[in-house]
């Protein structure tokens, strides 16, 4: 039988939180801040992937019949990667906001404005091989 100086106290639940006095924010559970740091990377891997396709497209792949095709596919990538990676910042922070004060997560619109970036630089590479001639 163990005493009481023996035992180990067990760690502190992680669901537990710790409110500073000072702000009245709450520190949330660790595994949700990382959680939240782990989307926010992946976003921002996203927009890298996004960017750097971009620019691959304007240094890279062959000439269009159209004269600006190369530059009209790579502009929405580049722009949608920059979008990307600013509007994931600010839903990082959203969201570590409504932990800290126990408040809903926001929804987050990032899923659906990639999509309808994606469909639309889809959409313009359709057109462009539509007036491919011949390779």
């Amino acid at each position: 039988m163990n005493s009481g100086a023996e035992q180990e106290k067990s760690p502190a639940s992680p669901s537990e939180s710790h409110v500073d006095s000072s702000s009245g924010e709450i520190e949330p559970d660790v595994r949700f801040t990382y959680a939240n740091e782990r989307t926010f990377l992946a976003w921002n891997r996203t927009a890298l992937a996004l960017i750097a396709t971009g620019v691959i497209v304007v240094g890279v792949l062959p000439k269009f019949q159209i004269d600006f095709g190369r530059r009209v596919l790579a502009i929405p990538m580049i722009l949608l990667g920059a979008f990307m990676s600013f509007a994931s910042l600010r839903e990082w922070n959203a969201n570590e906001n409504a932990m800290r004060h126990e408040l809903p997560l926001p929804r987050s619109s990032l899923p659906r404005i990639l999509t309808i970036g994606i469909v639309v630089v889809a959409l313009i590479a359709a057109v462009l091989a539509a007036f491919q001639h011949g390779a």
